[in-house]
């Protein structure tokens, strides 16, 4: 078994490159195993196929350095925060035992980010349940509970509970998201297929102006912010910046 320190459990791949990319690659810099497990395929994604996002997510898992990078499977679009589903998260986020997770906002203009995040949400407090019975590999799992749960911040404008400098990671992100040729802009992508909000060449500079607004409030260039229900604490004052 592998143990994650953290875990990120997008909806969509490409999410997490987006919403904590910079957050990722900062904390592997630190010494941290960090992995990723894609909830579906993005099979209804409006370009592109769920074989070529495969093939995207293995190219920025590669850029960014993750420990593991991995899908559930679970259908795109048509998902609900059901036991079924649920047991899927409770099983990966045993096998890697995270400290911390990261997952969708909990409210976004797409709605498989919010129901993405109650899944994950729900699934990360189970786990901690001895008696919800998981196996891997033909081997009971032992309960296993996160400290924390961190939603990172999408299209919708959240005011975040807390903000990472990654201005030192801010091109490796991009790299990272530009990984995905289908989904973001490409010049050289398939003119059949129709242009969406998000392979817009403006769409990058949206990321981009939202980070520099998030960086701004601690002195930094970029930062990615994200959000959590429950309060969160630091050992002492001078922590914070």
């Amino acid at each position: 078994m592998t143990k994650l320190d953290i875990l990120v459990l997008p909806v969509h791949p490409d999410d997490a490159e987006l919403g904590c990319a910079g957050t990722v690659l900062k904390h592997i810099a630190l010494g941290k195993k960090v992995g990723i497990v894609d909830l579906t395929r993005g099979e209804l994604g409006t370009r592109g196929s769920a074989e070529i996002r495969e093939q995207e997510a293995t190219k920025a898992g590669k850029i960014l350095g993750l420990t593991i990078r991995e899908n559930l499977g679970i259908p795109d679009g048509l998902f609900q925060n059901t036991p079924a589903y649920q047991l899927k998260v409770i099983e990966v986020i045993r096998r890697y035992q995270p400290d911390i997770i990261i997952t969708n906002a909990y409210h976004d203009r797409h709605p498989d980010h919010g129901r993405a995040n109650e899944l994950v949400e729900t699934s990360a407090f189970l786990a901690g349940l001895r008696k919800i019975e998981t196996s891997h590999e033909g081997k009971e799992q032992a309960a296993w509970r996160p400290n924390m749960v961190l939603h990172f911040i999408q299209d919708r404008y959240i005011e975040p509970d807390i903000l990472i400098d990654v201005t030192e990671y801010w091109d490796k992100k991009i790299e990272s998201v530009l990984a995905y040729g289908s989904q973001f802009f490409n010049p050289d992508w398939n003119e059949d297929e129709p242009q969406t909000y998000i392979s817009s060449p403006e769409f990058i500079k949206i990321v981009e102006g939202r980070a520099m607004e998030f960086g701004k409030s601690i002195q930094a260039k970029y930062a990615e912010g994200f959000t959590s229900r429950k309060l969160l604490g630091v050992d002492n004052l001078f922590s914070l910046r």
